[in-house]
């Protein structure tokens, strides 16, 4: 059984099936992390994504719990046996190092691809496009590009570049991952179409088999009534009844792979509701970058009137300068006139 913590008490377990379904470790090749999953049905009752500071917690012999702070819950599991919990527990330990690996494998790639940029511009600003408004929410997003100090307001043409560039590289992320998801999402289709039409086939076999059972009963039971217990219709009694064991067995064989084919269509499912989410989010990130454009014109548009209202103004400023100039020059002959009256008075 699987519960989850009741998110008010933070104490109580709450079920989240009303019967045993299976969990199953499962690998992200996209995203490259190890998941913990499990299906009721089409509804996913644990996606928890395995990171090097989980721990699962042994409780009792039949029991075990572990936190993820991404889904903000605890979940626990109850086992048939303690070997199973065993089981699970070496398990979880195992992928748990897995994933250790593969992040400090990422964070060294992430060094070496960054360094080489480092080096061959020194002096440049750094770009605002940092790793965490790439892996960041939305919020993370929008803030490199939020004017920070009021003397951006002042040159708007100088801070184009960064919005520009940033809309763009975030574009580019989200278009890389969205084409990721439909090239998976294309190999899990072909992946169904092919499970489908082996289904088909298979359920054909099936009802020959079943047939070929239902006709050796008859032949077994018409061989009892003709003849008596001799030892031969006794061995073939006991051959065709072992070619009825091995019939059901290859029965159930493909009763199991049926199962195993549904499990990969949910997986398909939840491949497609991931593509629709980005898809939306790229969307909204198309919107956003639409609006930074549009305020960025106005801002343009703003500067370009006030220059010509200053140009306007400096020439209105020297016209009355010199008219002025002119009348300073008139009163100074004014008052030299007036002085040469006095002087011959």
């Amino acid at each position: 059984m699987i519960f989850f913590i009741d998110p008010n008490t933070k104490k109580n377990w709450v079920p989240t099936s009303k019967h045993a379904v299976t969990v199953s470790y499962f690998f992200d090749s996209t995203r490259n992390v190890y998941r913990i999953i499990s299906l009721d049905g089409s509804k996913a009752i644990i996606n928890s994504t395995i990171t090097p500071n989980m721990t699962f917690t042994k409780t009792s012999q039949k029991f075990g719990q572990w936190a993820d702070s991404r889904a903000n819950t605890v979940y626990g599991l109850g086992f048939s046996s303690e070997s199973h919990l065993v089981k699970f527990a070496e398990k979880f330990a195992e992928f748990k190092e897995a994933a250790r690996l593969a992040k400090e494998k990422s964070q060294e790639k992430m060094e070496l691809t960054s360094t080489p940029s480092q080096e061959s511009a020194p002096g440049d600003l750094q770009s605002p496009l940092t790793s965490e408004s790439i892996n960041g929410t939305d919020n993370d997003r929008v803030t490199p590009d939020t004017p920070q100090h009021p003397e951006a307001r002042a040159e708007p043409s100088q801070n184009a570049l960064p919005f520009s560039h940033s809309s763009s590289s975030i574009n580019k992320h989200w278009e890389a991952e969205l084409a990721a998801l439909k090239g998976n999402n294309a190999k899990l289709t072909a992946a169904l179409l092919e499970s489908t039409a082996n289904v088909k086939q298979w359920k054909q076999q099936l009802a020959a088999y079943q047939e070929e059972a239902e006709r050796l009963h008859k032949r077994v039971t018409e061989l009892e009534c003709v003849s008596g217990q001799t030892t031969g219709i006794k061995s073939q009694k006991t051959e065709l009844n072992r070619t009825i064991e091995e019939l059901e067995l290859a029965l159930k064989a493909k009763e199991e792979e049926l199962e195993r084919l549904k499990a990969e269509v949910e997986s398909a499912n939840e491949f497609r509701s991931q593509r629709d989410s980005l898809t939306q989010r790229l969307q909204e990130t198309e919107v956003r970058n639409q609006t930074l454009e549009a305020q960025l014109t106005d801002l343009e548009q703003r500067l370009e009137s006030s220059q010509l209202e200053r140009e306007a103004f400096r020439k209105s400023l020297r016209s009355l300068l010199e008219l002025l100039d002119s009348k300073i020059f008139e009163l100074n002959e004014l008052r030299d006139a007036l002085a040469k009256l006095l002087e011959g008075s």
